[in-house]
């Protein structure tokens, strides 16, 4: 199912997003609805970090060479 979704851009990202189009030969749509989804992604992986940092401080994972040197 779709839906039409219109939304208000200020100037400076409609001007970017045209530039976007432009160089990609994408449609408007078609760049909005990536952006879209990588956002999502990102909010996602945010919620999922949220919650499982602290179960690996538990674990004893303090800093990223900690996790680093248990998978390298």
């Amino acid at each position: 199912m779709r839906t039409t979704l219109t939304v208000s851009l200020p100037e400076e990202i409609d001007r970017g997003l045209a530039a976007l189009v432009k160089r990609s030969g994408k449609s408007r749509s078609h760049v909005v609805q990536e952006a879209l989804r990588r956002q999502i992604a990102i909010e996602r992986f945010r919620g999922l970090r949220e919650k499982l940092v602290p179960k690996g401080r538990e674990a004893g994972f303090h800093t990223d060479e900690d996790v680093f040197k248990v998978i390298s």
